[in-house]
C-alpha cells in the first residue's frame, strides 16, 4: 500500500518505522517540524499526494484541523484517513463529515500505548467507523499494534480514549501521593511497588511508572503536555458532571507545564514531592 504517516513524534515515528519494515508498502513521512527521518518529505502535499492511506499521529485538535484542511482542499484522490491523534470529540465528527463529503474513507482510531509499545508494534487501537472499512484496514493496523478494539460509530473511540486517559492521569497522581507519603515515613519505594503489585489497586501502569517516579526519571514515554491536553478534552466531555478528580489533576498538570516540565513524561506529577 501507499501510506503517508503524518506526525513523527514519539509514537508516529515508531509506528512509521514498523510500517517501513514491510517491503510491500511505500511509506512516506511528514512532520510539521522536519526531523530528518529516512523517507521524510518536507512538503505535506508531496508526502500525501498519491497515498491510499493517511495515518495521522498529530499533537491535538488544532493541528489535525490545520493539516487536514490543506489535504481536503488540495487532493483529488480518495484515500482512507486513519486518525490516530487524540483530539476533541467535535474534531472527530468534523473529520468524519469532511471525509464523507469527498468520498474518503475514515476511521476514528486513537491508540493506547506509549513509546516502548509503539517501538514494539504493541499499540492498541480503539477503532470506530464503518465495520467494513475497519475489517479492510485491520491487517494494516495490526502492523503497528497488538490489538484493535471495535467501538462502534465514529466518535466512540475518541470518547473511550479520553476517559481511559482520565483514569491514567488520576492514577499517576494518586501513585505520586502514595509514594511521597510512604517514603516520608521510611518505607522504601521498592516495598511500596511490591505491595501495590499484590494489591487490588495494582496495574501495569503502576508497575511501569512507580520505579521511575521514585528515581526521578521522567524520560518521556507520554508527555505531560499531551496528558494535560487530553485531560482538558475529557473535561469537555464531562461538562455538566461533577468531576473533581480529573479537574484537580488537570490543574496540577497545568502548573507543572508552566514550571517547565511540559516535555517530561506525565509521571513527573511526582516531581514536586521529590523537590520537597
Amino acid at each position: 500500500m501507499k501510506i503517508a504517516v503524518l506526525g513523527l513524534g514519539i509514537i508516529g515515528s515508531r509506528a512509521a518505522e514498523n510500517l517501513r519494515l514491510n517491503s510491500d508498502h511505500h511509506v512516506t513521512l511528514w512532520n510539521r517540524t522536519p526531523k530528518g527521518f529516512e523517507g521524510e518529505c518536507n512538503d505535506l502535499l508531496k508526502a500525501a499526494g498519491d497515498a491510499e492511506v493517511m495515518a495521522l499521529y498529530l499533537k491535538d485538535g488544532p493541528a489535525v484541523r490545520e493539516v487536514t484542511t490543506q489535504l481536503f482542499h488540495s487532493l483529488s484522490n480518495k484515500p482512507t484517513l486513519l486518525n490516530h491523534s487524540t483530539v476533541d470529540l467535535a474534531t472527530t465528527h468534523w473529520l468524519a463529515e469532511e471525509c464523507a463529503k469527498r468520498g474518503w474513507g475514515f476511521l476514528d482510531a486513537p491508540f493506547t500505548g506509549s513509546r516502548d509499545a509503539a517501538a514494539g508494534a504493541k499499540l492498541v487501537y480503539y477503532a470506530a467507523g464503518s465495520s467494513s472499512l475497519l475489517e479492510k484496514m485491520k491487517p494494516l493496523l495490526l502492523e503497528t499494534a497488538k490489538e484493535v478494539i471495535p467501538c462502534g460509530d465514529v466518535g466512540r473511540a475518541t470518547i473511550i480514549k479520553l476517559v481511559t486517559n482520565l483514569v491514567s492521569a488520576c492514577t499517576v497522581q494518586a501513585l505520586a501521593e502514595a509514594l511521597a507519603t510512604a517514603t516520608r515515613h521510611g518505607i522504601a519505594p521498592e516495598t511500596l511497588t511490591s505491595a501495590i503489585a499484590s494489591n487490588a489497586c495494582g496495574s501495569p501502569l503502576a508497575a511501569l511508572k512507580l520505579p521511575t517516579m521514585a528515581s526521578g526519571d521522567f524520560t518521556p514515554h507520554f508527555s505531560l503536555q499531551n496528558m494535560l491536553k487530553d485531560s482538558r478534552y475529557a473535561l469537555e466531555l464531562a461538562e455538566g458532571l461533577d468531576t473533581p478528580a480529573i479537574r484537580t489533576v488537570s490543574d496540577r498538570m497545568a502548573e507543572l507545564c508552566e514550571s517547565g516540565l511540559s516535555e517530561q513524561d506525565f509521571s513527573c506529577l511526582a516531581s514536586p514531592y521529590l523537590d520537597s
